[in-house]
């Protein structure tokens, strides 16, 4: 028997899973590592740390360390051997990814109301839309497990799992624009025109291409 016919049905899924955290987990683990560290109070006031502001300061801490664990969490989601095999597992994950998705936006958006972003108006407004987005999406998924609508619940629950994932794609695409252009059209202030373009193209753009698949696997299914 060759080995792809003694591993369960959806393996190659669960392995691309397994390498997606692993390569998401050093920026998961750093931003809860942030979050902890914060718990002792940092000395020095930072883009993140205001002293004169600790509702703003809060929000961003608890922004870094529930987006953290759902970067993780969300792989664990999306194999369909882990969900087929182990239902209960599934469920129980998938309830705290949504409430960890509902905290993170919750948290986000608080920080963008109460303190604002280093980037300024544009950059507020796209991690706002990121922020609302993200929080829809988690509503939308529970909603439809809830009604057993298990076709619409899959549909929101992979546009949650990418957004989700939209942090730790922000900072890879701005790792690999750097290191082939030099940052162009970018700088410290992010008022650049890269800059402002990923203030709204790292979750629309990978959502846009979700949206084509999802269309084009609806299609293959009608009669």
């Amino acid at each position: 028997m060759s080995l792809a016919r003694r591993l369960p049905s959806g393996w190659p899924g669960a392995l691309a899973a397994a390498l997606g955290a692993l390569l998401a987990a050093p920026f998961a683990l750093y931003a809860v590592a942030l979050a902890v560290d914060a718990l002792g109070g940092p000395s020095e006031p930072s883009r993140f740390f205001a002293p004169d502001r600790p509702i703003a300061t809060a929000a961003v801490y608890a922004h870094m360390a529930t987006g953290g664990v759902l970067t993780l969490l969300v792989f664990l989601q999306v194999p369909r051997a882990l969900r087929s095999q182990f239902p209960a597992f599934h469920r129980w994950t998938g309830r705290l990814a949504v409430s960890l998705a509902l905290l993170t936006a919750l948290a986000g958006l608080a920080y963008i109301v109460w303190r604002g972003t280093i980037g300024g108006p544009w950059m507020s407004a796209g991690f706002a839309l990121y922020g609302l987005l993200l929080g829809a999406a988690a509503g939308c998924a529970w909603s439809a497990a809830r009604a057993r609508d298990f076709e619409r619940h899959r549909a929101w629950a992979l546009r949650l799992a990418v957004l989700a994932l939209g942090s730790w794609v922000y900072r890879v695409a701005y790792g690999l624009w750097y290191l082939a252009t030099d940052g162009l059209w970018s700088n410290e202030a992010f008022t650049g025109a890269f800059d402002i373009t990923m203030f709204f193209a790292f979750y629309l753009v990978p959502l846009a291409f979700l949206e084509l698949w999802q269309a084009r696997h609806r299609a293959r299914l009608r009669p």
